[in-house]
């Protein structure tokens, strides 16, 4: 029994039933990545537009998809009645400061960790892999109980000191100086660099790109953060904005397009940083994804 060799013309046409087969599969691919995608971000679309509805408009039983009559009084409404200019500065000032603290103290640890050799560093480098297993939400209580103890709630400090905790930081930040040869650190030692010279003029320069993305995705943590800031503060003088908003209430009921107005000034600036910085927030997501990962 004999089988007829394989000719061009049948090499050709498999190719073209593979190529077929590959075709009709990415197109429904792409279509169900489309229809994903519209089912994620309709919510976020309905929010933006209800905020420019008037209230009776948002109020209707049937769906409307763009506003009938537009208007921004829900806008007005919130910087006129509230004091989100405050609440908005308070999150500047808690995190940006939490940003620089995280940033300096993880560069130091990990440089130290990885550069200097002193009596127990690799029981602080074990401390700080072992601390992924206990998430931050289990010390809100010994937080809140410390914060207490010295005076520190409805403060700023209150605010930022318990958010300075963040080890993947540290861990980054070591595994980058582990990876810097170590001729540059014996030549810099033997021009007569101190520690601090060797971290801020030879170590940073090398990983600009790292800090920059570790620094914005921190700052955006620091920005939506609620859940500590939330139990840390009652007072609407230290609030942050994310905080804040929870206070844009009426006393006649309930109106969805403040209240959606409210979020979405509260998570606007947050959108801007990460449309201007898309490149850097997803190394910093590869990066702390790979150290947890």
């Amino acid at each position: 029994m004999t089988t007829a060799p394989l000719t061009a013309d049948h090499v050709t046409a498999g190719q073209n039933r593979l190529i077929r087969y590959l075709d009709v599969g990415g197109l429904i691919l792409t279509l169900l990545t489309v229809v994903v995608a519209v089912i994620w971000a309709f919510p976020l679309y309905w929010a933006v537009v209800t905020t420019f509805k008037p209230e009776h408009e948002v109020i209707r039983p049937f769906i409307e998809l763009w506003p009938e009559n537009f208007t921004l009084e829900a806008y007005f409404h919130i910087i006129a009645n509230t004091r989100i200019v405050r609440w908005y500065i308070n999150s500047i000032i808690t995190s940006l400061s939490i940003t620089v603290l995280v940033v300096f103290m993880g560069a130091t640890c990990g440089y130290a960790l990885s550069q200097l050799r002193f009596p127990g560093r690799m029981l602080l480098w074990w401390m700080i892999l072992a601390s992924f297993m206990v998430p931050i939400q289990a010390l809100i209580v010994n937080h809140f109980v410390i914060m207490a103890d010295v005076k520190f709630l409805n403060t700023y400090q209150g605010i930022i000191l318990p958010q300075l905790i963040a080890p993947v930081i540290v861990i980054v930040y070591k595994q980058f100086f582990d990876s810097v040869p170590r001729d540059f650190r014996e030549a810099a030692v033997m021009d007569g660099a101190s520690e601090f010279q060797l971290l801020f003029r030879i170590y940073l320069p090398m990983n600009w790109g790292v800090t920059t993305a570790l620094a914005i995705i921190t700052f955006i943590g620091a920005w939506n953060a609620f859940l500590w800031p939330f139990l840390a503060t009652t007072n609407e003088n230290v609030m942050t904005v994310a905080v804040g908003i929870t206070q844009v209430q009426d006393a006649f009921g309930i109106y969805y397009a403040r209240l959606m107005a409210g979020a979405v000034m509260t998570g606007l600036p947050v959108a801007i940083v990460y449309l201007l910085f898309q490149r850097r927030v997803t190394q910093a997501i590869m990066l702390t994804a790979g150290i947890k990962g």
